[in-house]
């Protein structure tokens, strides 16, 4: 899935949903950082039955090594949506991998 979604990513064949476009600017996430993440990145959870359709969670590092995840619609489409980036909070991840049980 991940190839699939960098393809999609290398062709420029992705969007950002208005949501993204806020969290992006809150968070102070380049486009050049969501891209470096989905180049290096790997699919933490598989999402196919989210209530807006299919998706997934990337875990990828930016250059400078900074772990964004990126929500993502699966490669399926025609362009990859993503539906949301956030540097994960250490507070609600171990490792930036895997949930804190609360």
């Amino acid at each position: 899935m991940i190839d699939e979604i960098r393809r999609k990513f290398a062709d420029l064949h992705y969007e950002y949903s208005l949501h993204a476009v806020d969290q992006s600017i809150l968070r102070r996430i380049t486009r050049q950082e969501v891209e470096d993440a989905i180049r290096t990145g790997a699919v933490l959870e598989d999402n196919p039955t989210d209530k807006y359709g299919p998706s997934c969670l990337v875990l990828g590092f930016t250059k400078r090594g900074r772990p964004l995840h990126v929500q993502c619609t699966y490669a399926t489409r025609e362009r990859v949506k993503i539906i949301t980036v956030y540097e994960p909070d250490p507070a609600e991840w171990r490792d930036h991998r895997y949930r804190r049980v609360t």
